[in-house]
């Protein structure tokens, strides 16, 4: 045996012994977690934390000396978490489906891979789901940073009582999926949703100016659809292409290279969040006289509030009325946070404070 095998062999056997540690320390940390489960089933606790989880990432990655990858801690954190999670409770996830979506893909983001999670045929459908306790939580999408809100979304905030427990952020890339072997110049369809075809289109102009595109309810019926399509191909994610068995022709098809997309976290109460890097979500109708906005803009400059968001909808209860969601930068129980609160609370006609809760971090 040489040296170098004879070196290489020793370090094997050293990370062989590094890996039944960390097994051991795992299930250490495992039975820990039931032990704390037992007590909060004795004191009617929360199982799920997520701004605690949240602090032990951000803890342990600024005490990271390397060189394990500091971006790296996140995922693999995150599933321990998770995986300690499952066995204190069942914490299901409702989501906007099917699998193999940009949802899905945010949903095992933030809660891994261990949570129990529930596809969805709609937005309403993954509302209804956590209203009726089916789900703890549900994931929906509400703004692309390239087509802007999706509208369905805050609709149904007006007259749910769901809570924004957390933000999500997703990097989206699109890949052209089609069947092994198939070359570009053979594709006559393109199946996609339409956000993702919207996304996607100087790209889709320049290389198959020839394909037909076709609308499809999600980026993974597209890739169902392409499988089944001797000339067809789909604009969807890697993750369906494992799926649905289908190779990935080209990827970040994307015309803008940063595209994100934001999907909310819902529950039925609000979760305990800390006071620093936090958002508040707002829902009002305002009066219809001349003003009215101006004069509501106005207490929020008057206690040097800063607006992330404004977006208006038509409440479709009459015509021309339209209700206003509004992101803030700080915390609910900030004082003039919330002494705007208590004075729009007194003024709109529909007013609800939709949630505060953690910004996500579109670098994690």
């Amino acid at each position: 045996m040489s040296d170098s095998e004879d070196g290489l062999g020793k370090l094997r056997e050293r990370i062989d012994a590094v890996d039944r540690s960390l097994l051991d320390l795992l299930n250490e940390r495992a039975s820990l977690a039931k032990e704390v489960a037992d007590i909060k089933r004795g004191d009617g606790s929360s199982f799920y934390r997520p701004e605690r989880e949240r602090a032990l990432i951000d803890r342990l990655q600024s005490n990271n000396p390397g060189p394990f990858p500091g971006e790296a801690i996140r995922p693999v954190f995150q599933e321990i978490v998770s995986a300690c999670l499952s066995l204190e409770a069942s914490v299901t996830v409702a989501y906007l489906g099917p699998e193999a979506t940009f949802t899905q893909q945010a949903v095992k983001r933030h809660f891994g891979t261990s949570s129990p999670s529930v596809p969805c045929g709609s937005i309403d459908a993954v509302f209804h789901e956590v209203e009726r306790g089916e789900a703890a939580f549900g994931v929906v999408p509400v703004e692309n940073s390239t087509e802007g809100v999706v509208n369905h979304t805050l609709d149904c905030f007006v007259d749910s009582s769901l809570q924004i427990v957390a933000e999500i952020v997703v990097n989206v890339e699109h890949c052209l999926l089609t069947k092994e072997h198939m070359r570009e110049s053979e594709i006559e369809r393109v199946y996609s949703h339409p956000q993702a075809l919207a996304q996607c289109r100087n790209w889709l102009s320049a290389n198959l100016r020839q394909a037909q595109l076709i609308p499809s309810a999600s980026t993974a019926d597209a890739a169902r659809a392409a499988k089944e399509d001797a000339r067809g191909a789909a604009v969807s994610a890697d993750l369906a292409a494992r799926m649905y068995g289908l190779q990935v022709l080209r990827r970040n098809l994307q015309d803008q290279a940063d595209n994100v997309t934001r999907f909310l976290v819902v529950g039925r109460e609000q979760q305990a969040v800390g006071t620093q890097e936090v958002k508040t979500s707002l829902l009002m109708t305002l009066p219809d006289r001349p003003g009215s906005l101006l004069e509501v803009l106005a207490h929020f400059d008057a206690h040097h509030i800063n607006l992330s968001k404004i977006e208006s909808r038509p409440t479709k209860r009459k015509a021309w009325d339209y209700v206003f969601f509004l992101d803030l930068d700080g915390h609910r129980d900030d004082p003039g946070v919330a002494e705007v609160i208590d004075i729009l609370g007194k003024t709109c006609e529909l007013f609800k404070v939709l949630g505060t809760y953690r910004k996500a971090d579109v670098h994690e």
